[in-house]
């Protein structure tokens, strides 16, 4: 898989992944335009939305409606570091959910490949090649 990054003005930078442009950008006290979300804002969300189509796709599967479920994740920084310490997945369901599978919600949640990667990262290269 290749994910190609391209510079669109000012501090937008857009990634092409399989055909779909994600933009970016930052927000005004950065000297962006804040057109768009930032990287790490899509890395943040990445976890959330992964969390959620492991949700979604386990409610789908036994057609128990999703309308009324929301994932609302929290992000929790070091004071000292700046850096993310804790994150907090909440998945808000309603009162007539049933009750045999709330386990499985948080079970099927920490699926999510993007939590997994985090978790066991993989090894970095950075290089430059002149074309």
């Amino acid at each position: 898989m290749k994910i190609e990054v391209t510079f669109a003005g000012n501090k937008k930078v857009n990634a092409n992944i399989n055909g779909y442009v994600v933009k970016t950008d930052q927000p005004v006290s950065k000297g962006g335009d804040a057109s768009a979300p930032s990287p790490f804002d899509l890395f943040l969300a990445s976890i959330g939305t992964c969390a959620g189509i492991y949700v979604k796709s386990f409610c789908n599967e036994r057609k128990l409606p999703t309308e009324n479920i929301k994932i609302v994740q929290e992000i929790f920084v070091d004071e000292i570091t700046k850096m993310v310490s804790d994150i907090n997945i909440e998945i808000q369901i309603p009162s007539d959910f049933p009750e045999k599978y709330k386990d499985a919600l948080i079970s099927v949640a920490n699926l999510c490949a993007v939590k997994k990667h985090i978790a066991m990262p993989p090894l970095f290269e950075v290089y430059t090649k002149t074309v």
